[in-house]
């Protein structure tokens, strides 16, 4: 990774270190987590993902629909609209592929201000973006993924992972992704929530065909205004990019809010 990538990195974190003022355990902000009340239940997500390529930039707003169905079972539905924005090309925006998942508690253990927690996870992507013209808004693929989100939580620190194999259509390749995170509150727990947290996080994707490796690294902070509320924000850079020099990626900056509706 180029020098003004790592001078990119340090500031961000600094920026995060030095204008925080408010501490809790929130979920990641790339990472899946195994925690299903709460902001990640019965609520909305939305957040705009600006995509540095080396011959373009992509814009990205999913959004996250959310809904408990019982206690240990969560389904929701992911909107993506995307605009594309390629060098020499003109732009395009639409609704990109349309998911629905599912996850379910396998095992939870708590304890005093900790928990251990295990989730399976589904999600199906159906091919409902503009595969006509280019730049493509979808990938023409029906998508499966099977995966687990496993995590250790307590009010000091934040363990999560989540894996997941990606069953693909259409002569795309499968493909393996993995996802780790490590959260810090900065201050005393209190109530009503009022806080932040501070996440590190290593986000990558394995494509079997061909043999190829995509790994990031993402700070990021997130701010917990109330009980309802949650403003968060990361940066990622790639620290392995095995694809074709078109389609590197110099940056990914993220900006978003998840709201609690009941």
């Amino acid at each position: 990774m180029k020098l003004k990538y790592y001078l990119f990195f340090l500031a961000y974190c600094l920026f995060i270190l030095c204008t925080i003022n408010v501490h809790a355990q929130g979920p990641p902000i790339y990472t899946d987590t195994p925690v299903l009340l709460g902001l990640e239940g019965s609520g909305i997500r939305t957040f705009g993902k600006f995509v540095q390529k080396e011959h373009g930039t992509i814009y990205l707003q999913p959004i996250v629909l959310p809904y408990n169905i019982t206690p240990k079972i969560l389904v929701g539905a992911i909107i993506p609209l995307v605009n594309k924005n390629p060098d020499n090309l003109a732009a395009r925006f639409g609704v990109g592929d349309i998911a629905l998942f599912i996850k379910k508690t396998i095992y939870q253990k708590d304890g005093k201000a900790k928990t251990f927690r295990i989730v399976g996870k589904v999600k199906q992507v159906f091919p409902t973006g503009n595969t006509t013209e280019t730049p493509y808004i979808g990938n023409d693929s029906y998508q499966t993924l099977l995966g687990a989100v496993i995590g250790y939580i307590t009010t000091k620190v934040g363990v999560y992972s989540d894996f997941g194999y990606n069953i693909t259509s259409n002569g795309l390749s499968d493909n393996f992704v993995y996802n780790i995170a490590i959260g810090y509150p900065l201050l005393a727990q209190q109530y009503p929530a009022k806080q932040v947290n501070i996440f590190l996080e290593l986000n990558g994707n394995y494509l079997l065909e061909p043999n190829s490796n995509n790994l990031f690294i993402s700070p990021g902070a997130q701010w917990i205004t109330g009980r309802r509320v949650l403003i968060e924000s990361g940066i990622q850079l790639p620290l392995i990019e095995q694809v074709a020099e078109t389609q590197r990626t110099k940056f990914v900056f993220t900006l978003g809010i998840r709201v609690l509706l009941f």
